[in-house]
């Protein structure tokens, strides 16, 4: 398999087409991918759910194609396809919104492309059915999804409106000749055969800084550090054996966890340090949202409809009202949590938990993560975020 295809989605650029039905949105990103993507009929509404497709893009590299339904798609039925993707413009990190290019842009097209910019989302407006025009204007971007004219251009705008900062998981932190200890618990929630995505990034990013990754359970910790012939520059824990790994870790050693780490490099770390603290506000009967990004198959002790709430009840005294979501669904309105607390998003795309953040925030409501609020709740927050704060200060 190559390393396109093993790239995890919430790694890969988002591209979404967006337009009014029957503008050949679908036929342009059958052309744009050079793959029958999406349905093509001159029946208005054929797509009728986002579909996306895992592609790459030269120069970009890994992305992730996404056809939506027509923004001014009709009846019930129609308004539940336009929330659906409203809910893509969360996760999308580049918007093409396609128009037809043989009429003047209507007031619900131009709607949408002051909704895409007020987002801040990079987009490209681009002008379809060139092929049925005399003369092509040069200067918008026009093409046509029958003849491919234009394609390669409108490519080339998407992958320089693609291209994304660098952000380092751990590597910064780290020295060649290193090295990293990674505390990896295995119980009956381990998937079977293989680590979970954040553990298996960290180690890769480990390996990008040329130090040594060295992985352990909790159980041989304090055996494997016995054996090192000088301290690890970090130790690297499943925030589940926080409690644990902290009493077995000396003072000088700094620790922290692959769900703090992914705060950092999915979101705002300062924002989820800063909500922790909201969960000694929390009352008898207040309702606390918690979220996780992916959508497996919840199990005894699982952390987030179990742990979390159990060790929360013990801290506070008191019994909050917990809610839950998955996967893609987050709530557009908050205003009835007292906090929210998130997974780390290795699924989810940079943008969608910065959006997630970012709504939380405008509505002020805290929100935390997953480690952050476990080191909280045994009392080494400023331990665990030291390697990236000056926790003096």
């Amino acid at each position: 398999m190559s390393a396109m295809n093993e790239t995890p989605s919430g790694e890969r650029v988002h591209i979404a087409f967006f337009g009014r039905r029957n503008v050949g949105k679908s036929s342009l990103v059958n052309a744009f991918t050079g793959q029958e993507l999406s349905i093509v009929s001159p029946v208005k509404g054929t797509t009728t759910d986002p579909v996306a497709r895992a592609m790459e893009l030269l120069p970009l590299g890994p992305v992730k194609i996404i056809d939506t339904p027509g923004i001014d798609d009709e009846g019930q039925l129609g308004q539940l396809r336009i929330q659906r993707t409203q809910q893509v413009l969360e996760q999308t990190d580049v918007a093409v919104v396609v128009t037809d290019g043989t009429r003047l842009v209507d007031a619900v097209e131009q709607e949408l492309l002051d909704t895409i910019r007020q987002k801040n989302i990079p987009c490209i407006h681009v002008r379809n059915k060139a092929d049925l025009l005399e003369n092509v204007p040069e200067e918008e971007l026009y093409v046509s999804a029958v003849s491919g004219y234009g394609i390669h251009r409108l490519k080339e705008r998407v992958a320089a409106l693609g291209r994304q900062e660098e952000r380092p998981l751990v590597s910064d932190l780290l020295e060649s000749g290193d090295t990293a200890v990674l505390v990896v618990p295995i119980d009956k929630a381990a998937p079977k055969g293989r680590l979970i995505l954040p553990q298996q990034q960290t180690i890769r990013d480990i390996l990008e800084a040329g130090a040594t990754a060295l992985v352990c359970r909790d159980a041989e910790l304090a055996q494997t550090l016995g054996n090192l012939s000088k301290p690890p520059r970090i130790v690297i824990t499943d925030s589940q054996v926080f409690r644990k790994v902290n009493e077995i870790l000396p003072a000088e050693i700094s620790l922290t966890s692959f769900s703090i780490l992914m705060a950092r490099y999915k979101g705002d770390l300062l924002l989820a340090a800063k909500g922790a603290s909201a969960v000694e506000d929390l009352q008898a009967g207040d309702k606390v949202l918690i979220c996780e990004a992916c959508t497996h198959h919840r199990q005894c002790g699982d952390i987030g409809t179990e742990k979390l709430p159990n060790w929360i009840r013990r801290h506070t005294g008191v019994e909050p009202e917990f809610h839950f979501t998955s996967g893609q669904t987050f709530p557009e309105d908050l205003s009835q949590y007292r906090m929210v607390i998130h997974c780390g998003g290795c699924m989810l795309s940079r943008r969608q938990m910065e959006s997630r953040q970012r709504r939380c925030a405008q509505q002020g409501i805290p929100v935390t993560n997953y480690g952050v609020i476990i080191a909280y709740l045994n009392g080494i927050l400023q331990r665990t975020l030291g390697p990236f704060f000056d926790m003096k200060k």
